[in-house]
């Protein structure tokens, strides 16, 4: 039996990862999904030694939606943690912050070192004994070994099935019919959160044709498995009418439209940003029938009307880092950084709506004594393949509309004082730490910062009279850092850092903020 330190796992685990070229590649080919995925994702967990079947045990909650999914699970699983104390619940979420042991939690903590490195080795040593010319592949250029995510995932089975928890969330990564999460053939649940445009060149490029892939996760009625409750927030006319229709073509139980959050009042939600009330909601009504389905096997209990104290308890503490969160830097006690990895236009949207707010990037107008301006710095990155230019505009935009709705002097095109376009990479010596590396991203592109200059330029054509001095391209996460360091005139620097998960996850670990953000 294989065993190793947790950086033998992360190094393993890095070597699964699509390189550029190939990713490159599959963009060029325009939308295209693997056809075999789900038949390649079951040989992959036989090969591990467990059926479809067996998964059921894990209590699912399966969750899926273009932003807000990963919010979701988090007010769903500190939910079921606050009603049922006793209970061991798993959370599998994706992608990671700051380190990849953070996407398999139970009760709420991230898998130690120690227990990620035996999960991991256990489920490889698995894959290794039964390899391809043991384990005769049924489909048809089936792979040597799954790829980064698809080995989480299944790893994440093997923990939560060796753990014996009593309920599973489950967030999918991409999409939905298609992932490698999709493959519980009877989740207690299963539930949509917003739609929008996103990882378009495998989706499709309309909401209707993302609605299609996201609803493949509603789960039909199978020989002896009955359908599962098909849940959904509020969509547009277009997705929700698909996901009406996948919900009845795969014969859900039944589908629900979720209702806002019960109560006569407001609720505390221990997540910032108005947007996560609906997703807040989602989790309500998505625990609320998983107990019901556990307990008394309530096959459609009526929605919730009121928000027992536990409910209210594990709304009020869920924590989810990164997304609309506020960190005072612990060591430079004038700067506070702003972490949002919204890295759609929707979502962008979304995390303007929260920063451009008296009490976070605005001062108040109504104090006696004028508070001094802060210097206002936004750190962006996004993905390629993603519009970075529609980017820019979107937060302009949002920018502007929110300025003139409170009556602000201020034009958004000053709202900034400076920003910087830096790629994901870590440290200032080109490299990554581990569990942030990413082979996805071309060594043309970060050796020439091609990404970067394509920011920087749009936003100069956004804002021709912005100051050239105060656009940075810089080459590292660490570079950047220095940056805002260097602004030492500053009697305050608010820093807003956005547009990638990764990025907000790298700022994180330079900075010096985990024991505080995480």
């Amino acid at each position: 039996m294989s065993t190793g330190s947790y950086q033998d796992a992360i190094e393993h685990l890095n070597s699964l990862q699509t390189n550029a070229t190939a990713l490159e590649a599959a963009r060029a080919a325009g939308p295209r999904l693997n056809p075999n995925a789900i038949s390649e994702m079951i040989e992959f967990l036989e090969r591990i030694e467990y059926t479809c079947e067996d998964l059921n045990t894990l209590n699912v909650i399966h969750i899926t939606g273009t932003k807000g999914k990963g919010s979701t699970s988090a007010f769903t699983d500190s939910i079921l943690r606050h009603v049922r104390p006793n209970w061991k619940v798993g959370l599998y979420t994706s992608p990671h912050l700051v380190a990849v042991r953070e996407r398999i939690r139970i009760n709420g903590k991230s898998l130690s070192e120690e227990d990620f490195a035996r999960y991991f080795f256990e489920v490889w040593d698995r894959l290794q004994k039964n390899g391809v010319s043991v384990f005769h592949p049924k489909t048809p250029d089936f792979p040597v070994m799954p790829g980064y995510f698809r080995y989480l995932t299944l790893m994440a089975f093997h923990a939560f099935m060796s753990e014996r928890v009593d309920a599973t969330i489950l967030e999918v990564g991409i999409g939905g019919a298609g992932d490698s999460t999709n493959i519980v053939p009877k989740p207690i649940v299963t539930g949509i959160t917003s739609l929008g445009l996103d990882h378009t060149a495998v989706l499709g490029k309309t909401i209707g044709a993302i609605a299609w892939q996201k609803g493949g996760i509603y789960k039909a009625r199978i020989k002896i498995y009955k359908g599962v409750p098909a849940l959904s927030v509020t969509q547009r006319n277009e997705g929700m009418e698909v996901l009406k229709e996948r919900a009845e073509e795969l014969q859900a139980a039944y589908f629900m439209e979720v209702p806002s959050l019960p109560g006569p009042g407001p609720v505390k939600l221990g997540l910032a940003g108005e947007h996560q009330v609906q997703n807040a909601a989602l989790a309500v009504q998505m625990a609320h029938i998983f107990l019901r389905s556990v307990d008394a096997s309530e096959s459609q209990p009526e929605p919730l009307s009121q928000l027992p104290a536990p409910f209210l308890a594990g709304l009020e503490y869920t924590r989810w880092p990164g997304r609309c969160q506020t960190v005072l830097d612990p060591n430079y006690q004038h700067t506070t950084w702003y972490l949002d990895g919204a890295h759609t236009v929707e979502s962008l949207s979304c995390c303007i709506q929260w920063f451009v707010q008296v009490g976070l990037g605005l001062n108040s107008s109504m104090t006696l004594v004028r508070e001094p301006q802060p210097t206002r710095v936004l750190i962006f990155n996004c993905t390629s393949g993603r519009s970075g230019p529609a980017f820019l505009g979107a937060i302009l935009d949002k920018t502007r509309e929110l300025l003139l709705r409170q009556g602000r002097e201020e034009k958004a095109e000053e709202f900034f004082g400076h920003v910087i376009f830096c790629s994901n990479v870590t440290y200032a010596d080109g490299h990554f730490k581990g569990d942030l590396t990413s082979r996805a991203l071309s060594n043309t592109d970060l050796v020439n910062l091609t990404t970067q200059h394509e920011l920087a330029t749009a936003w100069s054509q956004l804002i021709p009279q912005f100051p050239s001095a105060a656009i940075h391209v810089l080459p590292s996460i660490e570079h950047a850092i220095r940056t805002v360091r260097g602004l030492s005139n500053a009697a305050r620097i608010d820093v807003l850092v956005t547009g990638s998960l990764h990025l907000v996850g790298g700022i994180i670990e330079v900075a010096g903020l985990a024991s505080f953000a995480l």
